[in-house]
Parts: structure tokens; C-alpha cells; sequence
């Protein structure tokens, strides 16, 4: 398909859906601005997809949409968490705005990196990171051998790198 053809497409898809999807995100949300925000995500995610035919716009773009509304719901309660624990912080010892921008996007890029994860693997990685669990008390309560919590760790931490590089 060329590029003219797709752009076609999704230009229809916009021109003919877009009022829709506002309207169903600003009604789930209640803000405009962030109905606005992911219906614009949403066809940018699209177009980036080079998807050669959609057959049920409306179903097309609600699959689409939801899952950045997930993704959206998640960065949301991720967000909280992180400003809850800044609260309870002494106000001297409290990030920069700067500082506390660029650790929330660190913590969506690990986010959206344990999302990558196995399941197990994952659960793991949480649990040793965030629990602070030692690797037999891992074992232990998953029910898998000490090698196999180990073999998770490694597979956790080498994303974890990837992430850095």
C-alpha cells in the first residue's frame, strides 16, 4: 500500500469518526482535554500502523482507543502512587519539579518495560524489587525452584538494561 493510499485512509477515518471518538472518550473521562489528548493518540497510533483496510471504523478505533486508555489509566495510578510517596516526604528533601518529571518518566519507560515480561517473570522481578523478597522466599511462594527465580531475575534485569542502552 502506498503511503498516499494510507494517508487516504486514515484521513477518511478522521474526517468521519474523530466527532465520535471525542464525544465516547469525553464522556468515559469526563475532560475534554484528555478526550482530546487520546483521540489524538489514538489516530497518531493509526497512522504510525500502516493498516491497509478497516472494515468496522467504529470497532476499529474503540480496540485501538482502548488500549491507549489503558496504558493512559495506568501512567494515571502510577502517577498518584509516586506523588502520594513525594507527600509524605520532608518538604527540604522533596525533587525539583524538573527532577520529579524526568523520575516519572522513568517510572512509565520501567512500567511499560515489566509489561513486556512474562507474567512469572514479572511477578518476580516485583517482588524482589519492590517487596524486597529474598530469592527463596521468591521460590518459596510462586511454587518454582530457586534456579528458575533466578533465570526470572536475569531475563528481568537484561530488559532492564535494554531499557538503558
Amino acid at each position: 500500500m502506498s503511503d498516499a493510499h494510507h494517508l487516504r485512509t486514515v484521513e477518511a477515518l478522521y474526517s468521519g469518526h474523530h466527532g465520535w471518538l471525542y464525544a465516547r472518550l469525553r464522556k468515559k473521562l469526563g475532560n475534554a482535554l484528555d478526550a482530546a489528548d487520546l483521540a489524538h493518540d489514538t489516530f497518531t497510533r493509526i497512522l504510525a500502523s500502516r493498516v491497509a483496510v478497516i472494515e468496522e471504523p467504529r470497532a476499529y478505533l474503540s480496540c485501538v482507543a482502548k488500549g491507549i486508555l489503558v496504558n493512559w489509566y495506568q501512567r494515571k495510578v502510577l502517577e498518584r502512587a509516586y506523588l502520594e510517596a513525594l507527600a509524605l516526604m520532608p518538604e527540604p528533601e522533596a525533587p525539583s519539579a524538573e527532577k520529579r518529571y524526568l523520575i516519572l518518566e522513568t517510572l512509565h519507560e520501567i512500567d511499560a518495560m515489566l509489561d513486556t515480561l512474562p507474567a512469572p517473570v514479572k511477578r518476580t522481578f516485583l517482588l524482589s524489587q519492590i517487596a524486597g523478597m529474598k530469592y527463596e522466599d521468591i521460590a518459596g511462594q510462586l511454587g518454582v525452584s530457586l534456579i528458575t527465580v533466578k533465570r526470572y531475575m536475569k531475563q528481568a534485569f537484561l530488559q532492564c538494561l535494554a531499557l538503558v542502552e
